[in-house]
């Protein structure tokens, strides 16, 4: 043997130049295959605004999600300036006092509405709202007594979407009964809150996206506005010994809405009492409940709130800062459990790996066998796998998640290996691409499933695919992977050996 008989041959040589310029070939085709990919990433954001579209007309036609503020007791009253020339102006303020018990029962009628293939929830509530009021003296709130305009006092009720009301209200008043009226005279009178915040798909969709890219767009949390809408309803004072005696009031309130519904925690003592049949309640905002009772059909559950818990007063006036309520209330959302985009997007974040691995077993049938493969047929295979998204997500928005998937495996993993058996033409190569395949899909939809452990088994399904890789590809000698047979040995009397 000689000194240089370690080195490859020139014919060796060409061929691991052969098969470095075809991973280059495969790797170039797997970036440009990611072109699409991401522009499916871009179709299933687009369905999800269409379906968040879908859902908004709906609310706003019905109702949107509701907070419920009050009802709270206001007292006009006036304040007297003079001008540096002895003029003397007269301002009209209010002061706003909290009840002292506030205690809401209800009941939630939910119901599915559909505008084509979505579908969205809406409810109907029904509110008893009662309680009692119990001033202090006016000399402890820094209002005198004289300036109180006390046949202009009134209960004011702030409600987010006012068009979801559906009865005539009217506020039992110590037992006299008064009807409200639309508006409030200033929205100061009302501490300032927001109805429940909408997780729209879109928002959720977007989320998934960060989750893998440096993608910093703004949060499409909607916010369905202030609750400065209100009511009011005339409760005249007689003097300031009528203002701090008890009175108890209370009302009903049927109120449509959507998604949500939320409180604030306005008496000293504020309890709730909410019922529904619906099996997937979000109890949302700064309180859980004390006590929840949840079944497969519907749910109960209790919240008790004290003033010691919440960051703003029992009384304010209106030349002050304005209370916020926002970090105090609580309440429900109604949970559609629709899904289908965001694990759409985790599937579509998996791309990679199919393309990757299929790519890998046509390349090792290459250098294997050395049955070559144009790269034309390369981009086939790996157009296949991208329509695999496109597909999942138009049948997960026509039937469940699970079976879009397994539907769309079946089909995707029938064409590749249909596709494999035209060219392999073997059938033990053509089984092994049906099963790697079988594998990659059945990986991917465990993962999907999987929520506080998705990381951990994804990362030890890479490495068990790294591994088997490595395993496989062990002995192949890449500077010859498949020699030639030898030449057949020269039989006596060969005419060419004769010459």
């Amino acid at each position: 043997m000689g000194p240089f008989a370690a080195f490859p041959t020139r014919q060796n040589s060409s061929s691991s130049w052969a098969i470095s310029i075809k991973l280059v070939i495969i790797s170039v085709l797997l970036v440009l295959l990611l072109i699409p990919s991401n522009m499916v990433e871009g179709l299933i954001t687009e369905r999800a605004e269409n379906r968040d579209a879908a859902t908004a007309e709906i609310s706003s036609q019905w109702g949107g999600p509701q907070l419920v503020l009050g009802p709270v007791l206001v007292l006009p009253y006036t304040v007297r300036s003079q001008s540096e020339k002895g003029v003397i102006t007269e301002e009209t303020r209010y002061l706003s006092l909290l009840p002292d018990t506030l205690a809401t029962t209800g009941t939630l009628a939910p119901e599915r509405r559909h505008r084509g293939i979505y579908e969205a929830v809406v409810y109907r509530a029904g509110l008893r709202v009662r309680g009692a009021f119990q001033a202090p003296p006016l000399a402890d709130l820094g209002v005198p007594a004289g300036d109180v305009r006390w046949s202009e006092a009134f209960v004011a009720v702030g409600i987010s979407d006012m068009k979801g009301i559906r009865n005539g209200l009217a506020l039992n008043w110590d037992g006299r009964s008064h009807p409200f009226e639309p508006g409030v005279p200033n929205a100061a009178v009302l501490p300032a809150g927001s109805a429940p915040t909408v997780s729209t798909q879109f928002s959720t969709v977007l989320n998934e996206r960060r989750r893998y890219s440096k993608y910093q767009g703004d949060d499409d949390e909607r916010n369905s506005g202030s609750a400065t809408n209100g009511l009011n309803v005339a409760i005249p004072m007689p003097d300031e010994a009528a203002l701090t005696r008890r009175h108890t009031f209370s009302f009903d309130l049927d109120l449509n809405g959507s998604t949500g519904l939320l409180l604030a925690p306005l008496g000293r003592q504020t309890t709730l009492h909410l019922s529904a049949p619906w099996a997937d309640p979000s109890f949302i905002g700064a309180f859980l409940p004390t006590r929840r009772t949840l079944t497969g059909k519907d749910f109960t559950a209790d919240w008790q709130v004290l003033h010691l818990n919440r960051n703003f007063p029992q009384h304010w006036r209106t030349d002050t800062d304005r209370p916020a309520v926002d970090e105090s209330t609580f309440g429900v959302r109604l949970l559609v459990p629709v899904n289908e985009y965001q694990k759409t997007m985790r599937a579509a974040k998996y791309a990679l790996l199919p393309l990757t691995l299929t790519f890998l077993i046509f390349f090792f049938v290459e250098v294997l066998t050395r049955r070559r493969f144009h790269p034309f047929q390369y981009i086939l295979v790996g157009l296949a796998l991208v329509i695999f998204y496109v597909l999942l997500l138009a049948l997960a928005e026509q039937m469940p998640f699970n079976a879009a998937y397994g539907l769309s495996a079946l089909v995707i993993v029938g064409l590749v290996t249909s596709y494999a058996a035209a060219s392999f033409r073997q059938r033990r190569l053509t089984l092994v691409t049906a099963g790697v395949l079988t594998l990659v899909y059945a990986f991917i939809f465990v993962v999907l499933q999987l929520q506080d452990y998705a990381l951990l088994v994804g990362s030890l399904g890479l490495v068990v695919v790294l591994g088997a890789v490595m395993f496989l590809s062990r002995n192949v000698n890449w500077y010859n992977p498949a020699p030639e047979l030898p030449a057949a040995p020269e039989l006596p009397g060969d005419v060419s050996a004769v010459a």
